[in-house]
């Protein structure tokens, strides 16, 4: 069951997807502003001693910085993310809403990639990055709230499609409608 609104009733699945789904992507976009105003490029903010530290960058490329599409990267990014967030709403609408773990898993990616594309499309500079890990001169990549998101949604992802394929093992094939 649902709420009513105008008329139509939210569906259960929609109850876990749009808060988490909104609520990174308001998240993603504070801090890395935030981090903006504090910090300039290249500076470093201590935050777990020298483990975890807030450093601004911003990469123009893709997750790692990988270079997909040389000087007409922020087009060709945009336009895959995009295709990304329609592939993912194709994935959200098949999805039963019983299948809490995958919506979660859709609605983290989902809204870690309209945080990165919101950078993409309001600037030039690309991606603001800010999370810096590692010990003395050995970091991992900077990133951010929306690269979390990413991360973690696609290995609920993997996690629920490899319990739907364990689970189908078990009772046999599953039967279409």
């Amino acid at each position: 069951m649902g709420f009513p609104r105008g008329g139509r009733r939210v569906t259960s699945k929609a109850r876990w997807f749009w808060p988490l789904a909104l609520a990174l992507l308001v998240m993603d976009c504070a801090t890395k502003r935030a981090v903006e105003h504090r910090l300039a490029v290249g500076e470093s903010q201590a935050v777990v001693s020298e483990v975890v530290r807030f450093t601004l960058s911003y990469n123009q490329n893709a997750a790692m910085s990988i270079d997909l599409g040389g000087e007409s990267r922020r087009l060709v990014l945009s336009a895959l993310t995009i295709a990304a967030l329609v592939v993912l709403g194709i994935l959200y609408h098949r999805t039963r809403p019983t299948e809490r773990l995958r919506v979660i898993g859709i609605a983290l990616v989902a809204g870690g990639a309209l945080g990165n594309l919101v950078d993409r499309i309001r600037s030039s500079a690309g991606v603001v990055d800010f999370i810096d890990v590692g010990v003395a001169h050995v970091r991992f990549w900077t990133f951010n709230v929306a690269d979390m998101g990413i991360t973690i949604g696609a290995v609920l992802l993997l996690l629920a499609l490899g319990w739907k394929t364990h689970r189908r093992g078990l009772n046999g094939p599953e039967r279409s409608p």
